[in-house]
């Protein structure tokens, strides 16, 4: 595979990542009704500007843009992380999670019992930040 086809590739999947993950928080908050907790919120904050930032650089091929979406997914990853680690780990949740109105230790889902609302927030953040490396990785080898 040729480097462009690759760089195309794999933008592509960052996109589609931030994409499905944008839809499936939509999903849960507007058609499931489950209210956001704090975290969630800054998930998202995290999230949704990749589909309007990876979509203009799909379109642009401008595979620059992982200089940008690897630390800015880093962080959201961090964050998932760390709610993750609220629902799962009781040292963490004993800390106090009580963030709003909801709290952040609640579980709307927890299929196969380890996967939940921030775990999937955190899988599609990882996957853009491997997909950002690896965007950047090829992009010094071309040079």
């Amino acid at each position: 595979m040729d480097h462009e086809k690759k760089q195309e590739t794999l933008l592509f999947t960052a996109w589609g990542t931030s994409f499905i993950a944008t839809l499936g928080s939509l999903y849960f908050s507007e058609i499931m009704k489950f209210e956001p907790c704090t975290l969630c919120w800054y998930q998202r904050i995290f999230m949704y500007p990749f589909v309007l930032l990876l979509g203009i650089a799909v379109a642009r091929k401008d595979y620059r843009i992982a200089t940008y979406s690897l630390p800015i997914a880093s962080i959201g990853a961090c964050i998932s992380l760390y709610h993750y680690a609220l629902q799962k780990i009781p040292a963490f949740s004993a800390a106090g999670a009580a963030c709003g109105r909801v709290p952040c230790t609640g579980e709307y889902i927890n299929w196969f019992g380890f996967i939940t609302i921030p775990f999937l927030a955190l899988t599609a953040f990882v996957i853009i930040s491997i997909c950002s490396f690896l965007l950047l990785k090829t992009n010094k080898e071309m040079k």
